[in-house]
């Protein structure tokens, strides 16, 4: 069913075009994705379609009681409440129909039938109908949900109470996410949804949205979460929007054999209109072939034109040393690392050999960009060293742009930078990373951040190192231009040593993993999906009988015994949730029924036995909470690993 259409949309700003003839359509709980480079028009789309700003040509429908929730890039909460309180005010209607519940029972314990039978029964006919409501609305599961959600998007407990016009950028952007999450709308409407977030959180993310009831629309640089989320992909190109079925890689596939079939009809196009207008031209002056001229040139005015390919222009960027290091590039013992004296991280012990390609990870705020400053040289260790193989000539990549000067021109940045190269030099390198003409005039505090980005590219491929030290070198860049990089990367003939949450990056760039913890470094010899794959749970050796081992090398014996034990894992999940669903079922059983026993004369003729039931319904619903929330966490564990899952 379709619920949401956009149709013939355009859209221009002044004389530039943004949107032509754009349509895009929403099925019922479709994962739609919205890819394009920076400023192609991705969020003036997503603006029309939530009714912010209104289209030059085309119309958005949607389905009658059909509703959108929208989260638009770094739109985070402004509020004088707590996190907790901007999360239960999702559930508005939910906190009325508790508090009214709580009154009712009040009033029910408050009056005796033989004064007021008739109020009585008014007072719990309506109690028993609110209760059933509040029930099926999910009013026994809605702290638990939002705790869940909250804990995903990584607000500790403590967090809870924290006022949201103290937080920072980041935790309103992910607030404001938590609290559209728990609204459910129909339709979710998400642009960069991934900005803030850390790896584990992004995982956790796409997890949820997989089992999200509605819609969604997403836009996104994040490759990796486009490929794990969404089945269909919508490209915005040079004003034109085109639709591909599929994930992210199935769009790049699909995108290619169109671009190959397209230059192959747009050549035998130019191909045959040469051809005749050769013909036309040798022959349009003889009498004797005049006629078939003529009759070519007919040809001519009847062929419709075929489309030119529309490429992007992307940035040219290739990375080039002075010379090789040394086969031992860095070696790091013991390091600790930190500012005023204050460790972040400890125990630190790796080595870097040439060529190799080495990323960190690690959770927000495990010390990742500490460490790549203090091997970079711009913080001093706490404790241990950082010792330099020979001819090593190190270039570090500041994830804040902080090397950049906003008073000089674009071409000024470069050229003090590396006074030695001449201006056509410096013209050619700024064009390779799309700054042609006059650009190289613009004031680097007027450039955009993926601008920026690319300026700071520049400057570092000019400096000739053997040591690339890369912190979030994807950040600010679109998806066209992380491409070029990534190849780039790939061709680099020295070491890389990078920082990234780009996990789509990671997988394509890194060869080796480091995951950084408090108190050490533990190395995984493989690109991103090695890791992930290494940190599930490991098997437990003992409990699998050796007749049953596969007569196979060390290696699948490892990966069998894994695969074992995350069966086993599942089946104790899965009875876990059994346990739960009839732990619940029981609760909800007696909640029930002691609601009833509220109603028998018996009961609340006596005001002790009703205050006793009600002491042990509240109890009740405390064990209903506990259950549900070791449910919702049950349910959100990871199982699709699992063979047979």
């Amino acid at each position: 069913m379709i619920i949401l259409q956009a149709a013939h949309i355009y859209k221009s700003y002044g004389a530039a075009p943004v949107l032509k003839d754009a349509t895009l359509t929403i099925h019922d709980r479709e994962r739609a994705g919205l890819v394009g480079a920076n400023g192609a028009g991705k969020s003036t789309l997503l603006r029309i379609i939530t009714g912010e700003i209104e289209p030059d040509q085309g119309q958005v429908s949607k389905s009658k009681d059909i509703s959108t929730g929208y989260l638009s890039q770094d739109s985070g909460l402004e509020s004088g409440s707590t996190v907790w309180e901007e999360m239960l005010a999702a559930f508005g209607p939910l906190l009325q129909q508790e508090q009214e519940l709580r009154e009712l029972e009040e009033k029910m314990a408050g009056l005796l039938p033989a004064e007021d039978k008739k109020a009585y029964r008014q007072v719990s006919a309506r109690y028993a109908t609110l209760s059933d409501h509040f029930q099926h609305a999910g009013g026994y599961t809605y702290k638990a949900t939002a705790r869940s959600v909250l804990q995903g998007l990584s607000f500790v407990e403590d967090e809870h109470h924290k006022i949201v016009s103290t937080l920072s950028g980041g935790q309103k952007t992910r607030l404001a996410l938590a609290r559209l999450l728990m609204l459910q709308p129909d339709l979710l409407i998400l642009d960069e949804p991934t900005n803030y977030l850390d790896i584990e959180t992004m995982d956790w993310l796409e997890k949820h949205l997989h089992s999200y009831p509605g819609a969604i629309l997403v836009v996104s640089h994040d490759r990796y979460f486009l490929d794990n989320l969404v089945n269909v992909v919508y490209e915005l190109e040079n004003s034109i929007l085109i639709k591909y079925e599929g994930n992210y890689t199935s769009f790049l596939q699909q995108k290619s054999l169109r671009l190959e079939q397209q230059a192959r009809e747009y050549r035998q196009y130019r191909t045959e209109k040469a051809r005749l207008e050769d013909f036309v031209r040798r022959n349009i002056a003889d009498k004797a072939t005049v006629g078939r001229a003529k009759s070519r040139r007919k040809q001519l005015e009847k062929m419709q034109e075929a489309d030119q390919p529309l490429i992007m222009r992307k940035a040219k960027i290739s990375f080039n040393i002075r010379r090789p290091s040394g086969k031992e590039v860095l070696a790091v013992r013991d390091l600790s690392i930190g500012y005023s004296g204050q460790a972040v991280a400890r125990g630190i012990s790796f080595d870097l050999a040439r060529g190799g390609r080495t990323a960190i990870l690690g959770p927000n705020g495990a010390g990742k960009t500490t460490l790549l400053k203090t091997i970079a040289g711009q913080l001093a260790p706490l404790g241990g060293e950082v010792t330099e193989g020979l001819h090593l000539y190190p270039a570090y990549h500041d994830q804040e742009l902080q090397t950049l000067s906003g008073d000089k021109t674009v071409q000024a940045e470069l050229w003090d930078a590396y006074p030695d190269l001449d201006e056509k030099d410096v013209r050619g390198i700024l064009g390779r990373f799309l700054f042609p003409g006059e650009n190289v005039m613009k004031k680097v505090s007027t450039l955009s951040g993926g601008e920026r980005a690319r300026l700071t590219l520049a400057k570092l491929l000019c400096a000739g190192a053997n040591l690339l030290i890369l912190d979030e070198p994807t950040n600010h860049l679109d998806i066209y231009s992380k491409e070029v990089l990534e190849q780039a990367l790939l061709d680099y003939p020295g070491t890389l040593l990078l920082v990234s949450h780009d996990r789509y990056f990671l997988n394509r760039i890194a060869t080796r993993i480091i995951e950084l913890t408090p108190n050490r470094a533990t190395i995984y010899e493989g690109n991103f999906d090695y890791y992930q794959e290494k940190k599930k749970p490991p098997a437990i050796v003992e409990e699998v009988k050796p007749e049953k081992q596969p007569k196979e090398d060390g290696q699948a014996k490892f990966h069998y015994l894994q695969t074992k034990e995350r069966e086993r894992e599942d089946r104790r999940r899965r009875r876990r949730i059994e346990e739960l669903e009839k732990s619940i079922q029981e609760t909800e059983k007696l909640i029930a029924t002691i609601e009833d026993e509220l109603y028998q004369p018996e009961v609340y003729g006596n005001r002790r036995l009703y205050q006793e039931k009600t002491s042990q319904l509240e109890q009740l619903r405390h064990d209903l909470d506990i259950c549900l929330e070791d449910w919702v966490a049950l349910q959100e564990q990871d199982t699709s690993q699992v063979p047979g899952t």
